[in-house]
Order: structure tokens, then C-alpha cells, then sequence
């Protein structure tokens, strides 16, 4: 299968065959817990929004549990709530889909779709996953900056526009023009061991989202 082939907005099915360890993950997990999604997540948010936000993959017990993106633990917390804050997001985040709380602006998606043992997709998986970050590109007609949660995320995104990641090197806060005119801007991931070793708090994460939001008004 020709990743590169997908039409824009394609999106893996619920029984995706794509990655044999992935799938005997889930299949391990429906067993053990049935009423779970336990399969690719799908992308949240309006399609003609500016901003993508990508993240690495669905944690076990979070969007893996509950399908939607950052949804069901620690990690939504602080993108969710500052979405919220910069009135990106609206509504209230309750760790639970049914919470109503709608995006404005922003899609959020993943660089690998379904959830990998450890919360560590190997590289053939990130591989094999990233036509989708390209089908999931070419579906947003208006969209102008990425905000890449972790270095994975940011290798997605280039590998997505066809671009050597040499090209672009990973760093917390840099915003990288490229080619084409769209902004790779970068964030260490929100991840639960990233806030709480104080490699990422909450002030330097609102400082990177309130920066790239500003940018997109003025430009």
C-alpha cells in the first residue's frame, strides 16, 4: 500500500492491518477491556482551520480508551486547558468526549494513530502512519502553522511535506518557515514526565501556544 497515495483526509480504519505489533497491542487491549475505543483515534476539530496541533500517539488509558485526542488523562489537561485559556477551545474539558467542549481554529491529530505499547511508536510505525499526517495536511485548505508536541511530532510534520529533518532542527519554542509558507512551530510534548521533571511547565507552554496565535493574527 502506497502511503503516499492517500486521498487527502484519509484516515486509517478501526481494524487498520498496517502494523503487526499495533494491532496485537490492541487486540490485547479489546480483550482486556471491551468497552474501550482500542483502535486508531480519529483527528478532532474543524478541517478549515489554521492551526494543526500534532501530537506523538494515543496514551493506553486516554484517547486509546476514550477516542478522542489528549482525552482521558494527564496530557489533555494542559493543551486542553490552554486552548481554553487562549479561547481556542470552547466549553468545558471534562476528560470525557461527551464533554461538549468544541475547538475553534485548531484541529488536533497525531503523528501515529494508534496507541504503542510503552507510549513508544518504533520508527517503521512513525513511518507507516505518516500518510495519513499527509492526508490529514492536504484536508485543511486554510491551514497556516503546526504546533508539533515533541520532537517525533516535528520529524512527522517535515517527513509529511517531503522535507530532510536535517533541514529543521527541533527546538522548544522555534517557529521554522517552510518552504511553502507554513509555520512548524515547536513545543516539548505535554506529557504528564515532561511537566512534572519541570522539562515543560505550564507558563513555557501558554508562551509558545499565545506566540503562535499571535502570529496567525497578525499575518
Amino acid at each position: 500500500m502506497s502511503q503516499a497515495a492517500l486521498p487527502a483526509g484519509a484516515a486509517p480504519g478501526h481494524d487498520c492491518p498496517l502494523c503487526p505489533r499495533l494491532v496485537a497491542y490492541r487486540a490485547a487491549n479489546r480483550a482486556a477491556n471491551p468497552g474501550w475505543h482500542n483502535g486508531p483515534v480519529p483527528s478532532w476539530g474543524p478541517h478549515d482551520a489554521p492551526l494543526l496541533v500534532l501530537g506523538l500517539a494515543p496514551g493506553v488509558r486516554g484517547a486509546n480508551r476514550t477516542g478522542r485526542p489528549f482525552t482521558g488523562d494527564y496530557a489533555g489537561r494542559l493543551l486542553y486547558g490552554t486552548l481554553l485559556k487562549f479561547g481556542v477551545a470552547r466549553g468545558e474539558f471534562l476528560e470525557d468526549p461527551t464533554d461538549g467542549m468544541e475547538l475553534l481554529g485548531c484541529r488536533i491529530a497525531n503523528a501515529v494513530r494508534c496507541v504503542p505499547p510503552e507510549n513508544l511508536p518504533t520508527p517503521a510505525e512513525i513511518r507507516t502512519c505518516n500518510g495519513f499526517v499527509q492526508a490529514e495536511v492536504a484536508a485543511m485548505p486554510r491551514l497556516r502553522a503546526v504546533l508539533a508536541l515533541g520532537v517525533v511530532a516535528h520529524g512527522a510534520l517535515l517527513r509529511a511535506k517531503g522535507i530532510p529533518a536535517s533541514r529543521y532542527a527541533f527546538a522548544h519554542g522555534a517557529v521554522h518557515t517552510l518552504p511553502d509558507g507554513l509555520w512548524l512551530a515547536d513545543s516539548y510534548h505535554v506529557s504528564r514526565y515532561n511537566t512534572s521533571t519541570k522539562r515543560l511547565t505550564a507558563e513555557m507552554f501558554e508562551g509558545v501556544v499565545q506566540a503562535l496565535l499571535a502570529r496567525l493574527a497578525s499575518g
